[in-house]
């Protein structure tokens, strides 16, 4: 057999046991009810640590991550670091943030960030507002997780647009069927495969040169070009513009949908809270990823047609032996499936509970509430693969730094709203419009140029804004900021008026409730009249309500405890 015929091979061999395990993940830890959108979306709130740690892995570092970031170090150098720092922030934001957030979720059955922000601040409003923004920006990141599927399969042999659409029928397949068990349990198997190629990509490095060749090298390509934006350090007038990307992604990760979902996913705040405590290491593995753009580039690894979504795949067929190459290629195509399902689930569980129940359907049963679900997630995944079907792919990853934006503008209700109940909701409501009109014009602003400075295309080039001496700031920042100046200034105004605010639904207690918790609530006990399967006899001294949350809470206790 010929090495492209073993690196196929292993690629089938593997994706099919991907396939059976995706299928196969519906029985993986069956609830004796699956049919809720609580056990679709958020698998029962009953993942322990492990399952958590591989899950968050799965969905938030995903084949772009590991795909994209060498791609900018390839082509542009330091700058494409930004996505390390970035990780790192993000963590102790997790320790603190995510905690509250699944206390709070989990005591009144949230799933999504737009129903907290509905009952925060009293307007369902505002919630579906967050809901629609969330949808639309999770779209393109959905679609980047696609190209860089594409990219790998281009790279395989599999060209055209068959092999993509028949990778995302099969997730929608088992997505559909599994909910968010699939990714959990997929997660794994990336995990593993994805350690392998790092294992590989490390020996390989040591092979040819090590890294003093590969920055040498690295160094003397960069001197070389016209452009003034690369190189092995960033330019002087690149601090700036490098500051406030990685402090605006490591804030709009938390805005994301798909972002809260893993956690809600988690059996109580010890399990968030270690995993969160455990972040660094994937910082580790995305660091490495980072640092092969450099080694392809030293190498001479050339992209296929110019797409540098390829260089990671043309170094491993280059480079790695033939059945480790076929192993990288099905760690990368698992990379970018685990995080498109999620994000599609995410996407799903928002617009069903915060546009379809409150406006279309409010006697909706959890039943129906898990179905409806599961066809938008199969609208947003088909969506999105044709979405870059239709355009250019590069223009697919400006829409996601075009979703990067628009999904900031949520912070000061779903973050902020965290930690204060102090906004008016009329104000963040105007806030969020201020800032994504600010975002989008400023965005539709700049212009695309190539390596020596001259423009390609009027609008859309980027998320930098220039702001003189050759400096630059992220889009989302400014955009950000006026958001925020604006809900202020209304929020102030208006309590001066005496224009009642929304009422409260939550309490200071509530962010820090932790499982077997009496008062927590499972969503079907949220859905006002719906019948009860197995009602629960009146207890003298208890309500029915109490004595249905403290047995839950007494048989997760004893369970634990066993």
């Amino acid at each position: 057999m010929s090495d492209r015929q073993i690196e196929v091979g292993v690629f089938v061999v593997l994706m099919a046991v991907v396939l059976v395990l995706g299928f196969g993940a519906a029985r993986w830890r069956a609830p004796q009810d699956p049919h809720s959108l609580e056990e679709w979306g958020v698998g029962g709130r009953a993942f322990g640590n492990w399952t958590i740690w591989f899950l968050i892995g799965g969905s938030m570092y995903s084949a772009y991550t590991f795909v994209a970031v060498p791609a900018l170090t390839y082509g542009i150098g330091a700058i494409g670091f930004f996505a390390v720092p970035f990780a790192i922030i993000t963590t102790p934001l997790t320790f603190v943030f995510t905690t509250r957030a699944w206390s709070v979720a989990r005591r009144h059955g949230f799933l999504t960030h737009s129903e907290f922000v509905s009952a925060r601040f009293g307007s369902p409003g505002l919630g579906a507002a967050v809901a629609v923004t969330g949808i639309l920006a999770t779209m393109p990141y959905v679609a980047v997780q696609l190209v860089s599927l594409q990219a790998v399969l281009r790279t395989v042999g599999f060209g055209g647009e068959w092999p993509l659409l028949a990778a995302v029928t099969v997730v929608s397949v088992c997505t559909f069927r599994s909910g968010l068990r699939a990714p959990a349990l997929l997660s794994v198997v990336k995990d593993v495969l994805m350690a392998w190629m790092l294992l590989t990509a490390l020996l390989v490095v040591a092979m040819y040169g090590g890294w003093d060749r590969t920055f040498r090298v690295s160094g003397e390509h960069f001197a070389a070009t016209p452009s003034r934006i690369d190189g092995l350090l960033l330019p002087e007038t690149g601090h700036l513009g490098f500051l406030t990307l990685v402090v605006g992604s490591a804030l709009a990760v938390f805005a994301y949908p798909h972002a809260l979902v893993a956690m809600l996913a988690a059996k109580d705040r010890a399990t968030v809270r270690r995993n969160a405590a455990a972040l660094p290491v994937y910082c580790l593995a995305l660091a490495l990823m980072a640092l092969l753009g450099f080694f392809a580039l030293s190498r001479g690894v050339t992209p296929v047609d110019g797409d540098l979504n390829t260089v990671v795949p043309r170094l491993i067929h280059e480079y790695f032996p033939s059945w480790s190459a076929g192993i990288a290629y099905a760690a990368l195509s698992v990379a970018a499936l685990i995080p498109a399902a999620v994000m599609s689930i995410a996407a799903a569980n928002a617009f069903t509970r915060s546009l379809y129940r409150p406006y279309l359907r409010p006697d909706a049963s959890p039943a129906t509430e898990a179905q409806v679900s599961r066809w938008v997630s199969l609208v947003v995944k088909f969506g999105a693969a044709g979405l870059i079907l239709a355009v250019d792919p590069a223009f697919s990853v400006d829409l996601q730094l075009i979703g990067g934006v628009v999904i900031l503008q949520t912070i000061p209700a779903t973050f902020l709203g965290l930690l204060t109940g102090w906004f008016h909701r009329a104000g963040l409501i105007a806030g969020l419009l201020a800032g994504l009109g600010a975002g989008l014009a400023m965005l539709y602003d700049i212009p695309k140029v190539n390596a020596t400075g001259q423009v390609v295309a009027d609008h859309f080039g980027g998320s930098s804004w220039p702001v003189g001496n050759g400096m630059t700031v992220y889009v989302g920042i400014v955009a950000l900021a006026i958001n925020l100046a604006v809900a202020v200034l209304a929020t102030v105004l208006l309590r001066m008026a005496g224009v009642p605010g929304g009422r409260d639904a939550t309490s200071p207690e509530d962010y820090l409730a932790d499982a077997g918790d009496a008062k927590l609530k499972r969503l079907d006990g949220l859905i006002d009249g719906l019948p009860r399967r197995n009602p629960v006899p009146e207890v003298v001294g208890r309500s029915p309500q109490t004595v249905r949350s403290a047995s839950v809470g007494e048989r997760r206790a004893a369970r634990h405890a066993g």
